[in-house]
């Protein structure tokens, strides 16, 4: 017998169901939200839940993966739109925006990504995260817009040192100074503070 067959239909819907309610759930009530409680809000059987994701790592993990797919696809749009012409730098302050800002709204599932274990990532998302972003980068040293020691790894940190636990003005300001570090602009003429 083949050891993994397609979902059915009603079993698609009731995983993106449990997903979006753990995604809520979690943001609402951090790593402790029990699974009963996600279950319910997802309109489900506890035995459904626990028959998709057997436990809570998993179940964090599958939202995790959810959410970094979709800021990997975010990242490949903004290569192919600089691959079609848009400004390089422009869309690194996008994506930068977007991801602090998603940072921000998400603490509570990073918090319990880290109290669980469970993976941001997986390795071919973090490949295909890299490889676009090595030509968003590539593309803003070749457009004289950002410094060429700036590396994927700085944009990393960018957002894991993101203050995600500040307001949005703060966050607007702090991503403000940190992208003008990157620039080759703000590296000219010596250094005023």
């Amino acid at each position: 017998m083949a050891a993994s067959r397609p979902l059915r239909a009603d079993a698609v819907r009731n995983r993106t169901k449990i997903l979006a309610a753990a995604r809520e759930q979690i943001t609402l009530h951090g790593p402790d939200a029990p699974m009963d409680a996600i279950a319910e809000a997802a309109g489900v059987a506890v035995g459904t839940l626990y028959r998709h994701f057997p436990t809570k790592t998993d179940l964090v993990g599958a939202v995790i993966a959810e959410h970094s797919e979709v800021i990997t696809r975010e990242i490949e749009a903004a290569a192919e739109r600089v691959g079609e012409g848009s400004r390089a730098m422009a869309e690194i302050t996008r994506l930068a925006e977007r991801t602090v800002e998603a940072a921000a709204r998400d603490r509570s599932m990073k918090a319990a990504a880290q109290t669980l274990g469970a993976a941001h990532w997986t390795q071919q998302q973090e490949e295909r995260f890299r490889g676009a972003m090595e030509r968003i980068v590539a593309a803003a040293v070749a457009d004289g817009d950002l410094h060429p020691d700036v590396t994927v790894d700085d944009f990393l940190m960018l957002i894991l040192t993101a203050p995600t636990d500040q307001g949005p003005a703060v966050r607007s300001r702090w991503l403000t100074l940190f992208l003008a570090g990157f620039t080759v602009r703000a590296r000219q003429g010596g250094g005023g503070a």
